[in-house]
């Protein structure tokens, strides 16, 4: 089969690999729609400890299951699935408490631990052999496309459950990519009284006002974006904050402009390196309730599922480039530099 391989940071190349064979537990999936994202590139940057090289990568994917371990029921040929690319070892006292992304036996094999993408080769490829505990079945009505935001809309969908948004309640998400507008979608659907979505392009924001925000706000087009923030929510600040956007000043704009007594979500930055510098008053004496969100645990992958099935977040808009598998070079440069307004570029590895 044909797989993108990075053979160190930073390089990559095409190869031909043998097809891998299930063995217990296991499914072999055809791989129809892999997205590219941007903790893709973080990987290729040599930014992962957990990651090896050579690698096959890829975390984001669909596809349809051609065969099972001798031990599988739960899947047969033929089923449509989504990935979701965390599968604990389902004995340590993380996983037995549903947060299999948090494992304590990261990167054991041995012990049944495996990040799809990361620690295991991953779906850009034309086949992906990996656990059935990784794998959703998708409704007709889901198409392959849609059915590889899984884990897109997973991550997203956990951050929201993290901040416990209660209807009424004002949301602001920071960073708007493929994970803050499905955030922005859910935030909605979950009756958030009002919407802002915060970033620094245009052409990055627009695409909200169609997928649910009430409001649009430009961080570099103002002198004081605390303030004017917290002016679109009455001069009080949001109940919640989503920041999804990866960088320090991003963070500590989600701390300081957040309502007294609000929550905050930090689910953008997962790379090592980067430093928060907050005047701890601001969270003490503001009551706030910071908390961390990484991927998508205690099954939000088969809710992110149901979700899109049911029309309640649209992942369609976000899908802006096509690219075979051989194009794998021009795709990432299409998503690294955002070259046609690029979201999400999908790779058709069997196409």
């Amino acid at each position: 089969m044909k797989a993108v391989v990075y053979p160190r940071p930073n390089e990559f190349e095409i190869r031909e690999v043998d097809v891998p064979i299930p063995f217990k537990t296991q499914a072999l999936v055809k791989i129809m729609s892999s997205t590219i994202c941007g903790t893709d590139l973080k990987i290729l940057a040599g930014e992962f400890p957990g990651v090896k090289f050579p690698h096959i990568p890829g975390h984001e994917w669909s596809g349809e299951v051609v065969q099972v371990a001798e031990d599988v029921d739960e899947l047969k040929p033929g089923d449509k699935v989504g990935e979701e690319p965390h599968v604990g070892c389902g004995r340590c006292r993380r996983c037995l408490e549903g947060l299999y992304n948090l494992c304590e036996n990261y990167g054991n094999i041995k012990k049944g631990h495996a990040h799809i993408g990361f620690t295991v080769n991953g779906g850009l490829a034309q086949y992906c052999c990996v656990s059935i505990k990784a794998l959703h079945k998708l409704p007709d009505n889901v198409s392959y496309d849609e059915g590889a935001f899984t884990e897109t809309v997973g991550v997203a969908l956990y951050a929201i459950e993290r901040a416990n948004l209660r209807p009424g309640e004002s949301v602001l998400v920071i960073g708007p990519g493929a994970i803050g507008l499905a955030a922005t979608q859910i935030a909605r659907a979950n009756g958030a009284s009002k919407v802002v979505l915060a970033g620094t392009r245009d052409e990055r924001l627009k695409l909200g006002l169609e997928l649910g925000a009430d409001v649009l706000f430009n961080v570099n087009k103002s002198n004081d974006p605390i303030t004017d923030l917290k002016s679109i929510f009455d001069g009080a600040g949001p109940d919640v904050v989503i920041e999804v956007a990866g960088t320090e000043s991003a963070a500590e704009l989600a701390i300081r402009s957040a309502r007294r007594g609000g929550r905050v979500v930090l689910a953008g930055s997962t790379s090592p390196g980067r430093k928060l510098s907050v005047d701890l008053s601001v969270i003490v004496r503001g009551h706030l309730d910071v908390l961390g969100s990484v991927a998508n645990p205690k099954w939000v992958c088969q809710k992110a599922v149901e979700l899109i099935a049911k029309g309640y977040v649209k992942v369609k808009p976000l899908i802006t480039h096509h690219f075979k598998l051989d194009e794998f070079g021009t795709a990432l440069k299409t998503f690294k530099e955002r070259e046609g307004g690029a979201y999400r570029v999908m790779i058709h590895p069997n196409s």
